[in-house]
């Protein structure tokens, strides 16, 4: 199986790499410069799971994209989704699959008009991952976990060859057939992490311990339930019992990397992960106050950061 990750950063570099190491055929697609620093550094990664450095790895530039891949991982930030999805086009045959990792439901209706939806998986990934200075990629938990499935949740050909492929590498792995509920439980869960981490600049621990913060908290995650369920996909009642104990842990130094992107003054995903979510849930005839609040305050933060750049 040849197999294209679009991008080298964080989660590519982490999932590409391990797939690499485990001795798959993987081709990176990113940007001279990253391009250069991998043939010169080699993709490294450090990580409690074990270290590695994968000397001169296969990249290509969208340029020189001109025959298709068996798979396609996307792990590219959403607001890089439009350039991303142009520079993968060579690279996406009759029988491609393409297995995005990014958070939402929003990219899927993006790839299906550019691809087709027989071309397009269900995924998610869950790890605490970073990017350095440097380069390197730095895993900072043993947490590293990739869920991938047919959307229509049938057990096909090509997705036993994607599992097949995952097997051996050094992450968790796991076949949903169930994906899209899956997307679901995670879009709920990451959407009241960034939207109260966000609003408060603030972890959990410290959300918890102020006054009323426990409760808002409990608010914007009850608004983006009432969101799955009006379509259809409402989390099961042990999955949300999870999500309240962990968005609501004493002591917990857990936040959202949007909210670290926006203390860094950088881009964020406002509008996939916060603004979706809302409209979608307001075209259901829902009033959905905190995720409207968190959207709003979210966009007023772009206004500025746009007028300073």
């Amino acid at each position: 199986m040849k197999i294209l990750v679009v991008g080298a950063g964080a989660i590519g570099g982490y999932f590409g790499g391990r797939l690499l190491e485990s001795g798959r055929d993987v081709t990176f697609l990113v940007r001279k410069a990253r391009a250069e620093a991998l043939a010169r550094d080699g993709l490294v990664i450090k990580s409690p799971t074990g270290d590695v450095t994968l000397a001169s790895p296969s990249t290509v530039q969208a340029q020189a994209l001109s025959e298709p891949f068996d798979l396609v991982i996307l792990s590219c930030k959403a607001y890089h989704l439009e350039q991303a999805i142009k520079d993968m086009a060579p690279a996406v045959g009759p029988q491609t699959a393409i297995l995005p990792l990014l958070n939402g439901m929003q990219h899927l209706d993006l790839l299906d008009a550019r691809f087709g939806a027989e071309r397009v998986l269900g995924g998610l990934c869950a790890i605490p991952v970073t990017l350095d200075a440097q380069g390197v990629v730095r895993h900072l938990s043993t947490w590293h976990s990739l869920t991938f499935g047919e959307r229509d949740g049938t057990h096909s050909e090509r997705i036993a060859e994607v599992a097949q492929a995952m097997s051996s590498a050094r992450f968790e792995s796991h076949l949903s057939t169930a994906i899209l509920q899956d997307m679901w439980n995670k879009w709920v869960f990451l959407a009241s992490l960034a939207g109260i981490t966000c609003l408060m600049r603030a972890t959990i621990g410290d959300i918890v311990a102020a006054p009323g913060g426990e409760r808002a908290t409990l608010d914007l995650l009850d608004d983006g339930y009432r969101v799955a369920e009006a379509h259809g996909f409402a989390p099961a009642e042990k999955v949300m019992e999870r999500t309240r104990a962990g968005l609501t842990e004493a002591g917990s130094t857990l936040s959202a990397s949007m909210m670290r992107d926006l203390e860094q003054g950088g881009a964020v995903e406002a509008d996939h992960v916060i603004g979706d979510l809302l409209a979608r849930g307001e075209a259901s005839g829902l009033t959905l106050p905190m995720l409207r609040l968190a959207y709003t305050h979210l966009k007023a933060y772009e206004i500025r950061r746009g007028r300073s750049s």
